[in-house]
């Protein structure tokens, strides 16, 4: 292993600037030093000493299709030469047709009528659906979520995030949440089959109904004081957790019978990110709203949005003016969104996805027989995660992870003469979790080669 890496005299200077000038409440140093990177391509980034890197957290989510993915990229650039710019109170074709292909989508696969609202990003639409919500039900500002959900970090959506770091200094500016426990199969109660906790969970939700003493229900006008229920079908930042199967669809039932609307949240695990267009849809659900962002423009373009039930977003109801962003709905943005539609369209996309993550998920479940400290393993398309314990396996070990995530980041791994780094995500209650989000596109041999790079960091931590 090698020395602490120290920063070049060029990096260092940039460094320095940084520390002299920028903002550091939107961003977070991970390592020390952080890394200056350069250029990147595919899976791959590389710094300023043209060290590679191989990337498996894809900008987190938002690089589904490899970085410089050369058909989006000139979607771009052919755009630029032709409507770069429009203010988002005119028409263009963009807006229009990107509009149709996720509402005609969501009209074959659920069954219902809806329309397309642009903003500039996910936790921006995060607060155009509270807008949509507040709204449909008289203006009722409490909200359900989940326990490990990370909505964003605008004061609404932070007050529906389940962190109260992200709101400690800030307080609540309307919204509030009661925050229901997540079927985290792997931490819950023992004796039971995932489906089994996926049920209970939902029977410990259901009996705050059963009187008006449970705090939320009044059963005289029927009424709840809670307007609607933010999942993330998938937990993101909550360590990529997959719930059993039957868990949306017991949930959707109580929240059907007491008038409670679903909103998905789809920012980070949309667009085929578990093999999917919606996570939401191996779930046998249908939502209410649908949130999205990131990899709609493959993060060339800070471009999210809301597809909303028809009932919920027409314009009677939700009238022009009731939000408003700019660069909304930006003809840069939303070329990008209908090439990476049609793109995904040509090939079944889906399937290319499940069977990527089917093969990755196979070798960690073999990483897992080998290593102790590797207490679970689960995925769903291109959704991994891998969680680092103790010896025991189970107990949360964050400083092993973190010391990972530092090796990995020196780039100094060797795997057929060919020195790299390794780029990982860390999530989880504990903050023990790999959540592997690597590009879609990736290759077999790419899997086979984060494998050893990873089996190489394990072997590292596990020697210290």
């Amino acid at each position: 292993m090698s020395d602490i890496r120290i920063a070049t005299a060029e990096d260092q200077i940039l460094l320095d600037k940084e520390a002299k000038y920028c903002s550091y409440g939107d961003t977070v140093h991970y390592i020390e030093p952080p890394r200056i990177f350069s250029r990147c391509e595919g899976s791959y980034v590389w710094d300023t000493e043209d060290q590679a890197y191989l990337d498996l957290q894809m900008w987190y989510s938002a690089v589904n299709f490899g970085y410089a993915n050369p058909r989006l990229n000139n979607a771009l650039k052919q755009q630029i030469d032709t409507l770069p710019q429009i203010a988002s109170q005119y028409l263009h074709k963009g807006k229009i047709e990107l509009s149709e292909m996720i509402a005609v989508d969501a009209k074959k696969k659920f069954g219902l009528d809806g329309r397309v609202h642009f903003n500039v990003g996910g936790s921006q639409s995060i607060e155009d659906s509270l807008k949509v919500v507040r709204n449909a039900s008289n203006g009722k500002s409490l909200m359900f979520a989940f326990e490990g959900g990370y909505h964003g970090r605008t004061l609404g959506a932070s007050s529906i995030t389940s962190s109260f770091r992200y709101r400690r200094r800030y307080g609540h500016f309307g919204e509030r949440a009661n925050f229901i426990p997540f079927p985290y199969h792997f931490r819950g109660p023992k004796g039971m089959t995932k489906e089994e906790y996926g049920s209970q969970c939902v029977q410990q939700f259901a009996r705050l109904f059963e009187t008006e003493y449970n705090g939320v229900w009044d059963p005289k006008t029927n009424q709840c004081e809670y307007a609607a229920f933010y999942v993330e079908p998938i937990q993101g930042t909550g360590g990529y957790v997959i719930p059993p199967m039957n868990f949306y669809r017991e949930l959707k039932q109580v929240l059907d019978q007491h008038g409670i609307l679903m909103v998905s949240d789809e920012i980070q695990m949309g667009f085929y990110r578990t093999g999917k267009l919606w996570s939401i849809e191996h779930f046998d659900v249908q939502p209410d709203v649908i949130v999205f962002g990131k990899a709609l423009t493959n993060g060339l373009n800070p471009l999210g949005g809301i597809w909303a039930r028809e009932e919920l977003i027409n314009p009677k109801i939700f009238p022009p003016g009731s939000t408003h962003s700019t660069f909304a709905s930006n003809p840069l943005g939303t070329a990008v969104g209908l090439e990476m539609f049609k793109m995904t369209s040509e090939v079944d996309y889906g399937a290319m996805v499940m069977a990527k993550g089917k093969y990755f998920l196979e070798g960690l479940q073999d990483l897992q027989k080998r290593f102790p400290i590797i207490g679970d393993v689960d995925g769903l398309g291109l959704a991994l995660r891998c969680e680092i314990c103790g010896p025991d396996g189970f107990t949360p070990d964050k400083a092993t992870l973190d010391y990972m995530v530092e090796e990995g980041m020196k780039g100094d791994m060797i795997v057929d003469g060919q020195k790299l780094g390794l780029i990982l995500d860390v999530g989880g209650y504990y903050k023990n979790v790999i959540t592997l989000a690597p590009s879609l596109e990736i290759s077999y041999p790419e899997i086979d080669l984060g494998l050893k790079l990873l089996e190489q960091l394990l072997v590292r931590a596990t020697k210290r």
